[in-house]
């Protein structure tokens, strides 16, 4: 699950990373970072291989 423009996600060992990747501006967040995170957020919330996010 890593098909998004403006937010980077990975799992690794168990941990949910969130990456915010608008470096032009400065990473700040715009209506499709949100619906984005909106998007990732519940997903990390059902994954069951996800200890901490």
């Amino acid at each position: 699950m890593n098909a998004f423009e403006t937010i980077i996600y990975q799992k690794r060992d168990g941990v949910a990373y969130i990456t915010l990747n608008r470096p032009q501006a400065l990473n700040a967040v715009n209506i499709k970072m949100r619906d984005e995170l909106y998007q990732v957020l519940p997903a990390i919330d059902d994954d069951p291989e996800v200890l901490l996010a």
